[in-house]
C-alpha cells in the first residue's frame, strides 16, 4: 500500500529519490523471486509488472511500472555470477517488492531496472558472497536495491499494535551489528537462534538486506531511514551505503 498511499514511508522515499545521484541503472534483488539452486537475472527489454498478492484496492492490482530494461548489463551480471549458477530469464518481470519501492524513488519509470533472484537452496553467508561479487557495478553508476523486511512476521501481525519486543530486539540487532561491519554476525543464523526464527519465519525477506550489506566497504557511510516496527512485527528500516 506505501506505493499508493501518502504517509511517512513513502514520503522519505520520493525524498530519497530526489537526494540519490541518478543511476545510470537499477538492479532489485527482490524477496518475491526466490529460486532454488540457481540465480536469475532478468534479461528482458520491457520487464512486465508483476502483480503478486491478492485483496488490496483496484488501484493497487491496476499499478504499472513501465520502465525498461538493461539486458547488456544484466548479462554481465549473468557472468560476474557464474560461481553462484546465474543464468538469464526473460519470463520475471518486476514483482510488487521492486515496483512498489520504485514508484516512489523514481515515479517516472525512466532509469532501467532488471532483477535478480534469491536462492532459497542457500544459506545466509552465501548471500553475502553474492553482495561481494556485484561490488564493481557501483563504480559503472547502478544502483543495486534490496527489498524485503529486517522483521517480517505476518503472522504476528496486528493493526495499530505496539511492537513486539522481540521485534525490536532483532531490529536492534541488525542495526547494530551492521553500524560495526560485523556481517559475520548477521549471517550467522546458529548465533541468532529462536530470535531469527521469530523475526523470520521464513528467510526470504532478510536475505536481500545480506547482499546489500555484502556490497558495502570500510569507505561506506551508512545512513539509516524509516526505522521503525509496522503493524508489531514487520521492520520498515531502511540502510544507505554511499
Amino acid at each position: 500500500m506505501n506505493a499508493i498511499e501518502d504517509n511517512a514511508y513513502s514520503r522519505s522515499w520520493e525524498e530519497l529519490g530526489r537526494a540519490l545521484p541518478r543511476p545510470q541503472a537499477i538492479l532489485v534483488v527482490s524477496a518475491h523471486w526466490m529460486t532454488h539452486g540457481t540465480t536469475l537475472v532478468d534479461v528482458s527489454a520491457l520487464p512486465r509488472t508483476i502483480h503478486d498478492f491478492r485483496g488490496f484496492p483496484p488501484e493497487l492490482h491496476a499499478a504499472q511500472y513501465p520502465a525498461h530494461g538493461d539486458p547488456e548489463l544484466a548479462r554481465e551480471v549473468v557472468s560476474l555470477l557464474a560461481s553462484h549458477h546465474a543464468e538469464g530469464d526473460d519470463t520475471w518481470g518486476l514483482d510488487h517488492g521492486a515496483w512498489s519501492v520504485l514508484a516512489r524513488l523514481y515515479p517516472e519509470a525512466d532509469v532501467p531496472v532488471f532483477q535478480l533472484s534469491i536462492d532459497m537452496s542457500k544459506d545466509l553467508d552465501w548471500h553475502l558472497t553474492i553482495g561481494k561479487d556485484l561490488a564493481d557495478l557501483r563504480s559503472k553508476g547502478v544502483l543495486i536495491l534490496g527489498s524485503g523486511n529486517v522483521v517480517h512476521n505476518l503472522r504476528t501481525m496486528r493493526w495499530g499494535g505496539k511492537p513486539y519486543d522481540w521485534a525490536e530486539e532483532f531490529d536492534g540487532y541488525f542495526a547494530k551489528n551492521l553500524e560495526n561491519r560485523n556481517l559475520a554476525a548477521l549471517a550467522d543464523r546458529k548465533a541468532m537462534g529462536s530470535l531469527f526464527t521469530m523475526a523470520q519465519p521464513t528467510p526470504d525477506h532478510y536475505l536481500p538486506a545480506l547482499t546489500i550489506a555484502g556490497l558495502s566497504d570500510d569507505k561506506d557511510r551508512l545512513t539509516f531511514m524509516n526505522d521503525s516496527i509496522d503493524i508489531a512485527s514487520v521492520s520498515m528500516r531502511s540502510f544507505i551505503f554511499h
